[in-house]
C-alpha cells in the first residue's frame, strides 16, 4: 500500500521529545481513513533504529516501515481485516538485529473499578496491580508496569531493556487518576528498572519502584522485577490453626532478633547470613530455646545499615542482603513448620528523604505534607506520611496487608505511634499545626490507624497488631468498636523504664525505689500489655543488660536472672533482644555479630538455660498467660516489704491447682525463715528458683518444697516458711488435694 502521512510534525516531536501524556494517541496501531477506506496505520518510536520492518501476524513476510517527520520514528499503512499481535524487525545503529512486540499494542490492564477503589483509598490488595507484575496478554508474556504520579507531565520506564533511555518506553496516564502504566513484552523476573518522571517544568526525577518487590543491595537503588506468587508453601496447619487461635490467650514469649547481627560469617566475620541459612540456624535456636515468635527488625529495603531497617525505602520489599522474595518466603514458612511465629517490625511513621524514593516523588510532595510543619520529623531527619491523602492511606494499609498476604507473618509491631497519634509530637510552639478543633491530636492518623488494624483481623484472624506507644493514650489495644485504636497488644514502655531503672540500682538503695517494681501494676490491666526489654534499651550508651546490672561479677549474673525471673511471672506477653538470653556484655552493634564465643562459659550458657526454662514453664503453667489481661489472674500475696525489697504475688486461673506463687528477693541478703501467706492447705514444690545451681547461683533454696503451716499470714488462712536465695526470683505450686479446698 502507498504510505500516506497520517500524523502531524508536531505530534512527532512530542514524542520524540517524551512530552505526551498519553503516548498511545500517537504510537501503536490507528484506524485511520484514506480514500474513505478503514486501515491501520502502525507507528512506532524507536531511537536507536536505523531500519525497521513490520512482521505480519502469523507470517514470515516482513514490510518496511518508513520513517516519518524525524529519522527515527516510523509508520506503515496495512490493509488487515483483523488486528492482531505483530513484531517489528529492527535494525539497530550498532548493527545488531532484534524482534519485538510492540508495547503500544496492548490495552490498559487496570480495570475502571481499581481506580475508582483506589481514588478512594480501599483497594486493599492495589500491591497486585500497582508495581511490576510479569503476565500474558494476548498470548505475549511480559512485564506490567504500573505507577501513581499524579503531578507528573510525563513518566517513563527505565532499564536494562532500554539501555536507559527515556524515551522507549513512555507510560500513559489513566484519566485523572494519576496512575501511569505500561505493559513491555518480552522482558520478565530479574530485570533492573525505575521510574523517569517529569514534572509539569519539565524537571527529571528517577524514582525506584514504590511498589517494587525486590531492590537491588544497597549503595545501587533500582527495583527488580519479582515473584512474590510462585512459592510453594508447606504451612497450611500452622495458618489453620492460626485462624482459629487468640493470641492474647497463648503463651507468647518473642525474640527480637536483628538478622544482619544475629550472626555473621566469613573469614572476618563480615558477611551476612542468607535467608535461607538463618532459615536453618535461627529457626533451629529460637525452637531450642522455646520461644514462641521471632520478632524481626525492619526487613524492608533501607538504603543505611546504621539505620537498622527503620528508614524504609522499599516497603513491599525483603531487602536484598540476606537473598529475594523466595528466601525470605522459605525462612518464614521454615518457622511455621516449627512453630514459631514471624512479626515484623512495620514503619508508617516516616520516611527518608533519598532522592531515589519516596520524598518528593514526583516533583510534588506527594507521599508527605507539603507544609514542613506536617510533614518533617527534624529530630529523625525524616518526612511524614499525609495519612489524609486517600492514596497514600492505601498505600500504607495494602503494605501491611501484602505482608500477611504474600508473606504469611503473623503479626506487625507498628513502630513510633506516639508519633503518629500527637500533631506536636517533638516539635516546639509555632512548628505544628493544630487539628480542625484546635486539638493536637492527628486525627488522620487516628483514623489510618483504626481502619488498618480492623482490616487486618477482618482478613487475618488470629493476627497480631501490636503498637509500641509510649504515652498514656488511652485504648489502644482495645476494638475500634469501643473506641479504642484497634490494636491487640501495646509494648509497656513505663514497666520497662521503671523496671530498668530500678534493677541498675545498688541492692542497697533500692528499698528507697520500691514502688517501681509495684506500680505497674495500678495499670497493668488497663491495656493488653507486652513488657519488653528490646533493643533500644542496649544501645547508645545504655549499657548491655548484663551490664547494666550492679554488684560483682556473681552478682551482675544474679540480679539479670531475678530480673528475667520476676519477668516471666508478672501479667503481659513477653519480649527479649537477642543477646539478653545469654549475657551479651557488650551494647549491640548492628555491624557486627553477637558474642556468640561467650557460650563456651559456664555462667553465659548457664543463663541460657534459665531462659530456655522459664519459656517452657511458661508454655506448660495456664496461670502465666490464660489471664494476662484479667485483674482475677493476679493477686499481691505482699507489696509492702520495701524494706528487704521483697515482693510476692499470685499468677491464677479459674483452677486452685493452677495456682503459681512468686517470691522475688531483690538483695543479696539470704534470708531464712521468711513467711508469706498463701491460699491453700498443700504441699508447694518449687518449680523453679533463678538461684540454682544449674543456673551459676548460689543453691540456696527450699529442698523441693514445703507444706503449708495453718498460720494465718498476710491475709491468707495458711503461709509458707521460706528460705530466699540471695538476688533471686523462686516460683512455688500447691499440689492441691480436696480437703485443702474446704
Amino acid at each position: 500500500m502507498k504510505q500516506t502521512e497520517t500524523i502531524t510534525a508536531e505530534q512527532v516531536e512530542k514524542i520524540a521529545t517524551n512530552q505526551h501524556f498519553d503516548p498511545f494517541f500517537i504510537l501503536g496501531p490507528h484506524q485511520v481513513t484514506i480514500n474513505k477506506k478503514n486501515i491501520w496505520a502502525i507507528r512506532a518510536w524507536l531511537p536507536d533504529a536505523k531500519s525497521v520492518w513490520l512482521r505480519e501476524p502469523e507470517k514470515k513476510t516482513e514490510l518496511p516501515m518508513k520513517s516519518v517527520h524525524n529519522e527515527h520514528f516510523y509508520e506503515i499503512l496495512v490493509d488487515w481485516p483483523e488486528l492482531k499481535v505483530y513484531q517489528f524487525h529492527v535494525l539497530a545503529m550498532d548493527g545488531h538485529e532484534r524482534y519485538i512486540h510492540d508495547p503500544y499494542f496492548f490495552l490498559p490492564q487496570i480495570t475502571d473499578e481499581d481506580l475508582y477503589l483506589f481514588g478512594m483509598g480501599d483497594h486493599h490488595k492495589i500491591y497486585e496491580k500497582m508495581g511490576a507484575h510479569v503476565m500474558n496478554v494476548n498470548g505475549v508474556s511480559g512485564v506490567h508496569f504500573v505507577v501513581w504520579a499524579p503531578n507528573a507531565r510525563n513518566v517513563s520506564v527505565l532499564g536494562d531493556f532500554n539501555q536507559w533511555h527515556g524515551g522507549k518506553h513512555q507510560m500513559r496516564c489513566l484519566g485523572s487518576s494519576g496512575i501511569w502504566e505500561l505493559f513491555i513484552p518480552d522482558i520478565g523476573i530479574g530485570e533492573k528498572y525505575k521510574y523517569e518522571i517529569k514534572d509539569q517544568h519539565g524537571n527529571m526525577f528517577i524514582k525506584s519502584d514504590p511498589y517494587g518487590f525486590a531492590h537491588e543491595l544497597r549503595p545501587k537503588t533500582a527495583s527488580i522485577v519479582a515473584d512474590v506468587n510462585s512459592y510453594e508453601w508447606h504451612d497450611s496447619v500452622w495458618m489453620e490453626k492460626r485462624r482459629n487461635k487468640n493470641p492474647q490467650d497463648d503463651p507468647i514469649s518473642i525474640y527480637e532478633v536483628h538478622l544482619g547481627s544475629w550472626k555473621r560469617k566469613g573469614e572476618w566475620g563480615n558477611e551476612f547470613l542468607t535467608y535461607r541459612e538463618l532459615a536453618d540456624q535461627l529457626v533451629e535456636y529460637v525452637k531450642g530455646m522455646g520461644y514462641s515468635h521471632i520478632e524481626l527488625l525492619p526487613i524492608m529495603e533501607h538504603p543505611f545499615d546504621a539505620s537498622w531497617g527503620y528508614q524504609v525505602t522499599g516497603f513491599f520489599a525483603p531487602t536484598s542482603r540476606f537473598g529475594g522474595p523466595s528466601d525470605f518466603q522459605y525462612f518464614v514458612d521454615l518457622c511455621h513448620q516449627n512453630n514459631i511465629g514471624i512479626i515484623l517490625d512495620w514503619v508508617p511513621a516516616h520516611f527518608p528523604r533519598d532522592d531515589f524514593a519516596l520524598a518528593y516523588f514526583d516533583g510534588s510532595h506527594l507521599y508527605e505534607h507539603a507544609d514542613p510543619r506536617e510533614g518533617e520529623h527534624k529530630d529523625w531527619g525524616t518526612l511524614i506520611f499525609n495519612y489524609g491523602r486517600n492514596e497514600v492511606r492505601n498505600f500504607l494499609i495494602a503494605n501491611a496487608l501484602f505482608w500477611f498476604d504474600k508473606y504469611h507473618i503473623d503479626g506487625i509491631r507498628v513502630d513510633a505511634v506516639a508519633s503518629m497519634l500527637y500533631l506536636d509530637y517533638s516539635k516546639k510552639e509555632g512548628e505544628w499545626i493544630p487539628n480542625e478543633f484546635g486539638g493536637r491530636e492527628n486525627l488522620k492518623a487516628i483514623h489510618f490507624m483504626k481502619r488498618l488494624n480492623e482490616l487486618i483481623f477482618g482478613y487475618f484472624p488470629g493476627a497480631m497488631s501490636i503498637a509500641e506507644e509510649s504515652t498514656a493514650w488511652p485504648g489502644v489495644s482495645k476494638p475500634t468498636w469501643l473506641g479504642g485504636l484497634g490494636f491487640n497488644f501495646k509494648w509497656n514502655m513505663g514497666w520497662m523504664n521503671d523496671f530498668l531503672t530500678y534493677f541498675c540500682k545498688d541492692p542497697v538503695h533500692r528499698k528507697y525505689h520500691h514502688n517501681m517494681i509495684t506500680f505497674a501494676l495500678l495499670y497493668a490491666f488497663h491495656e493488653n500489655f507486652m513488657l519488653v526489654l528490646s533493643h533500644d534499651e542496649v544501645v547508645h550508651g545504655k549499657r548491655a543488660l548484663l551490664d547494666k546490672m550492679p554488684g560483682d561479677f556473681w552478682q551482675k549474673f544474679a540480679n539479670l536472672r531475678a530480673l528475667i525471673g520476676f519477668m516471666y511471672g508478672h501479667p503481659g506477653k513477653k519480649l527479649l533482644f537477642m543477646g539478653s538470653e545469654f549475657g551479651q556484655w557488650q551494647e549491640w552493634q548492628e555491624s557486627k555479630s553477637l558474642d556468640w564465643h561467650l557460650m563456651q562459659y559456664e555462667p553465659h550458657h548457664k543463663l541460657q538455660q534459665l531462659v530456655r526454662d522459664l519459656n517452657a514453664m511458661l508454655k506448660s503453667e495456664p496461670a502465666l498467660y490464660k489471664k494476662d489481661f484479667d485483674p482475677s489472674g493476679f493477686e499481691w500475696i505482699d507489696f509492702n516489704d520495701w524494706e528487704n525489697s521483697i515482693i510476692c504475688f499470685m499468677r491464677k486461673t479459674t483452677r486452685p491447682e493452677d495456682t503459681l506463687i512468686f517470691v522475688c528477693n531483690f538483695t543479696p541478703v539470704y534470708r531464712e525463715n521468711y513467711r508469706i501467706g498463701v491460699p491453700y492447705f498443700a504441699f508447694y514444690k518449687e518449680i523453679l528458683n533463678t538461684d540454682s545451681a544449674v543456673y551459676w547461683g548460689s543453691d540456696k533454696g527450699n529442698y523441693g518444697g514445703f507444706y503449708s503451716d495453718k498460720i494465718p499470714w498476710h491475709h491468707f488462712s495458711f503461709s509458707l516458711n521460706l528460705n530466699l536465695p540471695p538476688l533471686s526470683t523462686v516460683v512455688f505450686k500447691p499440689r492441691i488435694k480436696t480437703s485443702s479446698l474446704c
